[in-house]
């Protein structure tokens, strides 16, 4: 909770999470978010259909765009911040599909000086975590940028990170969709199916070639996120595309005197989101 009032106090931009207050007293641990309406993207690619509708092609890019801003945002800052633990579960959608992410709790400052990588205990989501970071326990940017690809690819599969449920061999996501991704008779194989008709084949073989840059095994050959940014713009909706560079404010400082979380006094409830 101390990781996400330093971070989210001090770091704004149009697509991170708003930090509104926060207590800190005994055993109690709030904090209180922006109210985001259409919640996290997970609720909306894994939940029961009856509840959340399948979002269509246009909405899934925008999302995707507005959280490969947030992150380009963070891995440019002063003090560069990796994030460590992108997944959809993070990424919160306001009224209108804007994207947010949220939950900072375990994101770090990046390398300082002639440091290559931070070392740290390895932490994050089964699924989502960079090889080189599993192995190693070696952070870098690059280790959001391959979590980055895993969540663009469930996006478009509309299938978890990691599911069990499927039949055998099919249980990774990646593992199991990386050979589809290369060819553009097979890549509908990996492509939700409620999707039919929403998008063009040249524009999906574009978004899983992204995918699968960001997925790469050797960090090194990994885009940097800015460059993620200008790919996913190219395939955007025009009016999205309008609406998204009228919206664009970067903040890109830390610790606005004007902009500090409210320190709330005797909650009644332990963390949570609003």
């Amino acid at each position: 909770i101390q990781a996400e009032i330093n971070y989210l106090g001090q770091l704004h931009h149009p697509n991170l999470v708003k930090l509104i207050g926060y207590c800190l007293e005994d055993e109690h641990r709030l904090l209180v978010y922006e109210f985001m309406a259409w919640g996290s993207m997970e609720n909306h690619l894994f939940r029961r259909r009856s509840y959340f509708p399948p979002l269509p092609w246009g909405i899934r890019m925008k999302v995707a765009l507005g959280a490969a801003k947030g992150l380009a945002f963070l891995h440019n800052a002063k003090t560069q911040v990796i994030f460590r633990d992108f997944k959809t579960s993070n990424i919160l959608l306001d009224s209108n599909y804007n994207t947010k992410l949220s939950d900072f709790g375990l994101a770090r400052d990046g390398p300082t000086g002639d440091r290559s990588h931070v070392s740290t205990r390895v932490m994050g989501t089964y699924g989502y975590a960079a090889p080189e970071y599993l192995a190693t326990g070696h952070l870098t940017a690059k280790s959001d940028i391959y979590s980055f690809g895993v969540v663009l690819l469930e996006m478009l599969s509309g299938r978890r990170a990691v599911d069990k449920n499927r039949p055998s061999g099919e249980h990774n996501l990646v593992d199991w969709a990386k050979p589809y991704l290369t060819n553009k008779r097979r890549i509908f194989r990996v492509l939700d199916t409620r999707l039919q008709g929403q998008y063009s084949l040249n524009r999906a073989q574009k978004a899983a070639n992204r995918a699968l840059q960001c997925l790469a095994a050797e960090p090194k050959l990994r885009p940097r996120m800015d460059e993620v940014v200008k790919a996913l713009e190219q395939l955007q909706e025009p009016g999205d595309m309008r609406k998204s560079t009228q919206k664009e404010r970067h903040v890109n400082a830390r610790n606005p005197s004007s902009d500090k979380p409210t320190a709330y006094q005797k909650p009644s409830a332990s963390r949570h989101s609003v």
